[in-house]
């Protein structure tokens, strides 16, 4: 095992409530449509352009995006807080020479706001968003562009995510995957797709691969 790619929103970050919250002010305020959370996440799977285009009604979905961003840069801070755990856990991930990626159907403008507030940004040797593939998870695309990226096999990285599109994505690229509910808030209550291991605690993900480090005299 030579990295770990981890999906962003419920798995990195409890960043679920600013997503919710502004697809909520955009879609009110473009059609006048009130969304509950689960209705959102049910469109999720593209960026967040690529919901907005393909869900509002309303023919000025430049302006909505605008929107989008500007409601998530403007409550993050109230709603996302710094996990100093899983802080914690990315960097003992680093200093045990784990590479360390991202694999996210969120647009790379949304992920840089998240990234930069909760001190994440200089972390990842590698980063694949929405914007950069053509089909989003399910679709094992992001994995396997980032396990090209990282120049290894898929016998050599885990991934990591809270969703069934995660756990199936990871599946079809061939790797290990992780199931978390580690989060306050997280996409998926049961795993259709099962994964290798489900994990509940980031403490015991530590754990696991502190063993695994120990085993294999890193």
């Amino acid at each position: 095992m030579k990295a770990i790619i981890f999906d962003f929103d419920g798995t990195l970050a409890n960043t679920l409530p600013i997503c919710y919250y502004s697809f909520q002010s955009v879609f009110k305020e473009f059609d006048n449509r009130d969304l509950s959370p689960e209705e959102i996440r049910a469109m999720f799977g593209p960026s967040e352009t690529g919901i907005i285009k393909e869900n509002l009604i309303h023919l000025h979905k430049e302006q909505a995006i605008e929107l989008y961003y500007e409601k998530y840069l403007e409550k993050h801070a109230h709603l996302v807080k710094f996990n100093s755990e899983m802080d914690d856990l990315l960097r003992f991930l680093k200093e045990n020479g784990f590479k360390l990626g991202i694999v996210t159907g969120k647009a790379r403008r949304s992920l840089e706001i998240s990234l930069k507030a909760l001190q994440m940004d200089n972390l990842f040797d590698v980063i694949i968003t929405g914007d950069d593939v053509i089909d989003p998870k399910p679709h094992p695309e992001g994995i396997l562009k980032a396990l090209t990226l990282l120049e290894l096999q898929k016998e050599d990285a885990i991934f990591v995510g809270d969703s069934e599109a995660d756990i199936a994505a990871g599946i079809s690229a061939g790797v290990l995957t992780i199931g978390v509910h580690w989060l306050e808030d997280y996409q998926t209550a049961e795993f259709i797709t099962q994964p290798n291991q489900i994990m509940k605690e980031i403490k015991h993900f530590k754990q696991m691969i502190n063993e695994f480090t120990i085993q294999n005299g890193f």
